[in-house]
């Protein structure tokens, strides 16, 4: 027991020394950068940059071959990541320390905490270094690089990417499961856009990438696709990692071809716009060697796969005579009985499969379907180059300009020149491109094109060949003569035009690319919930909360509000029954819906006087209806639905008023305003018999506070319309009594229908109030009914 106290004693002791005089040791640092690579502390980054690449050249293993060629090589690039980086050059400069992830501030003496002062460093215990440092060091990235390079190249081919740190010790676990992957991987990808890609990010040194990517922990690793982020959640073995990568490709990238299925393959270049390659190997998966080729090569070539192990193959094998003992490639363009070019091989290479297909990544005659097509067909003339020039037909989709294009592409397959390219468009898929193009000659399709482009903005050269394209042998002869001038007087383009931006005819609707966003959103969280990654996921369950409370927070507002406004007021025992509609006839313009299907209607009296009108709220008003006993039932209705849209509002109620009962009001009301007096025909006319004026049909909208009212007159009906037509001479001639008779007979004729259609204009009368359009007539105070005695 003693001698375990004496252990125990000295490893707290130890760390206690460590916390106290950590920093003093760990500020010591292995090398000096500036030493290594042989600049002084004030070099600019362009000096730095230079040594470093003569450097690299001189010392790279697979060049120098002396026994400490490797350790220096890693010192030398350690030292280029330090210098290269102003922030981390500063830190060495100013503490001696080269990890960024470590406390460069100075702390005052004495203790601090355990967690910030002891770390371990290499400089301290000099740990050998393994042979891993420069495997990873090959394919160590930096957020510049990974933002200018890697994630625009991981829209042509998937990335791998391990995210490590110098002390992890469980990364040394995994070492040799991730070198023997990168040894496979490795002989699949050529160049920057070709193959599988492979990066290591070293957590200490690049904690802005880390971020970036969203990985917080080591040893972590990711695919990279499409600018998309993909984390490897399985047991770190070989076969996982390769399936891994599979994964990160599309579905359906290369599509499984048999017997039945090979026409129609082949046949679909023209909706598609793309050469067809038929790969042909015994294996029931398709190598991953070719999904790469797919996915490098998707916006170009279409890829089918043919299984030749299968029976349902058998059939496409013979067709086209192949080898069964090698892998065979098969592309096809326009013609799809013979393939433009053919390879086999029993040990197909990447780099062979690669430039079989991007020699052949255009059709003959390809169809210019949007601005990148276009560029790569017709580029802009460079001063250091060849020129090139574009045969553009301007043709339609129609059967009647079938055969005019199958003799153009007859035309284009006898004159295969590398300086000219041929290429169609459809008039109505880029009318902007051919309204240019054709407007000076004014002509109409089908045109063959001759032009040049010259800058990058649009600029271009052209010429239309004379006398249109009809695909006889004279056009054809005379498009030969005029390309052999062009060819020898780059000046016989006459017309220069500014092209407009061609329309992406395969860009999908706004509606699928918001479908696919969000199931690749939903899909990546899912996936992260699945596995826990909390950390990265605290963002997004934050926002879905916080909305989720600011939604039931409104509904409950909303609910209590109108729960308070339902309450039923108490009905007055001499108030009427209500007058229900159902079916409003015109369109709402209220700020709100009605919360009912009727509209309570309440009759003016004696008793309700006070209260609907002369007591009524500031800024509150009464609509109120004039009728009769004869015409009571049909006006009501007539008025419950015209009233019905605008009954949501709070600040309108509604009431009728029985001139039967209450003969005098309208004229004590129309008394008190002189200029609301109706000035038609009508009223002369009654006046001029009877000293009685009918206000039956007619509306008022009261404002009980400000002592104001609206007046709404009803349209002419049967008996208006014949007293309009009784004119001021017919009257003079006929005498009052003949005009007398008249107008009493045509009131014997009139129908309810006519008194029903008197509302007929009551709906724009009701929007032009809610406007606060309507003139208003003022009185000094409102007649009182309780004085008027009713007529019995």
């Amino acid at each position: 027991m003693g001698g375990w106290s004496v252990f125990v004693t000295c490893c707290v002791w130890a760390i206690f020394l460590l916390a106290l005089f950590g920093d003093s040791l760990a500020s010591a640092p292995e090398f000096d950068p500036y030493k290594v690579l042989g600049v002084s502390r004030h070099a600019s980054q362009a000096e730095i940059k230079k040594v470093y690449k003569r450097l690299v050249r001189e010392w790279h293993p697979d060049k120098n071959k002396s026994p400490g060629a490797e350790d220096m090589f890693i010192k030398i690039t350690k030292s280029y990541e330090i210098l290269s980086n102003e922030e981390r050059r500063s830190n060495y400069d100013r503490f001696g320390q080269m990890d960024e992830n470590q406390n460069f501030a100075r702390a005052p003496q004495g203790f601090r905490h355990f967690h910030d002062s002891f770390y371990f460093d290499e400089s301290f215990f000099h740990f050998p270094r393994t042979s891993r440092d420069f495997t990873d060091s090959k394919h160590h990235l930096h957020y510049n690089q990974y933002i200018t390079e890697v994630l625009p190249a991981s829209f042509k081919r998937p990335y791998l990417i391990k995210i490590t740190s110098e002390w992890c010790f469980t990364c040394i676990h995994i070492e040799p499961v991730w070198k023997d992957t990168v040894l496979e991987l490795e002989p699949l990808a050529i160049g920057l856009f070709l193959g599988v890609g492979i990066g290591v990010v070293d957590i200490g040194y690049e904690r802005q990438l880390a971020n970036h990517l969203g990985a917080h922990r080591t040893p972590s690793i990711l695919g990279l696709i499409n600018g998309k982020v993909t984390f490897f959640h399985y047991a770190v073995v070989r076969e996982h990692l390769r399936q891994f990568v599979e994964s990160l490709l599309p579905q359906k990238l290369v599509e499984k071809v048999t017997d039945n299925s090979y026409l129609e393959f082949l046949n679909s270049w023209h909706e598609e716009n793309k050469p067809r390659v038929l790969m042909f190997d015994v294996a029931s998966n398709i190598p991953l060697l070719y999904k790469l080729t797919a996915f490098a090569f998707k916006d170009y070539v279409q890829f089918g796969y043919v299984d030749m192990g299968l029976t349902q193959t058998s059939k496409v094998v013979q067709r086209f005579n192949i080898n069964t003992y090698a892998p065979t490639m098969l592309l096809f363009k326009e013609n799809t009985d013979k393939p433009a070019d053919v390879i086999q091989a029993r040990g197909m290479k990447k780099q062979i499969i690669d430039e079989f297909v991007s020699n052949n990544r255009f059709l003959l005659v390809p169809r210019l379907v949007n601005q990148k097509l276009f560029d790569e067909l017709c580029p802009v003339k460079q001063f250091h180059r060849r020129r090139k020039y574009c045969v553009l037909l301007v043709t339609g989709e129609g059967e009647q300009f079938v055969s005019v294009n199958e003799a153009f592409f007859d035309f284009a397959s006898s004159n295969t020149k590398e300086v000219v390219r041929f290429a169609y468009v459809y008039q109505r898929q880029q009318q902007p491109l051919c309204d240019t193009l054709l407007k000076k000659e004014d002509t109409t399709p089908p045109q063959v094109v001759l032009l040049e482009r010259r800058s990058a903005t649009g600029r271009v050269l052209y010429r239309t060949v004379t006398d249109g394209w009809n695909g006889s042998d004279d056009d054809k002869h005379r498009l030969h003569e005029q390309l052999e001038i062009l060819q020898r007087d780059p000046s016989y383009l006459t017309h220069d035009a500014m092209l407009p931006e061609l329309n992406n005819e395969f860009a999908s609707m706004f509606l699928i690319q918001w479908i696919n966003a969000a199931y690749d959103y939903l899909s990546q969280f899912y996936f992260d919930l699945l596995y826990s990654n909390w950390r990265e996921m605290m963002p997004v369950l934050s926002l879905i909360f916080s909305a989720l409370f600011i939604l039931f927070g409104t509904v409950i507002i909303q609910a209590f509000s109108e729960s308070g406004e339902d309450k039923p007021t108490k009905q007055k025992a001499t108030d009427p029954p209500k007058t229900a509609e159902s079916s409003p006839g015109q369109e709402s313009t209220s700020s709100r819906p009605p919360k009912k299907n009727f509209v309570e209607v309440t009759e003016l009296t004696d008793i309700t006087y006070m209260s609907n009108l002369v007591r009524l709220k500031p800024g509150h008003i009464n609509v109120v209806l004039i009728l009769t006993d004869a015409s009571k039932q049909v006006l009501l209705r007539k008025f419950a639905k015209e009233v019905y849209s605008f009954s949501g509002s709070q600040t309108l109620h509604y009431s009728f008023l029985n001139v039967d009962k209450h003969s005098q009001w309208m004229d004590s009301l129309m008394e008190s305003a002189p200029d609301a007096r109706p000035s038609d025909c009508l009223d002369e006319e009654e006046d001029f018999t009877s000293n009685k004026s009918d206000y039956t049909g007619h509306v008022l909208a009261l404002n009980g506070h400000k002592k104001y009212f609206c007046i709404f007159r009803p349209v002419f009906t049967g008996e208006e319309a014949e007293c309009s037509r009784w004119s001021e001479e017919d009257a003079a001639t006929a005498g009052p009594s003949k005009a007398s008779r008249s107008r009493s007979s045509s009131r014997q004729k009139a129908t309810t229908l006519e008194i029903h259609h008197k509302l007929d204009r009551l709906g724009l009368w009701m929007e032009r109030l809610m406007e606060g359009t309507l003139p208003r007539h003022y009185v000094p105070a409102w007649p009182g009914l309780d004085t008027i005695t009713p007529q019995k």
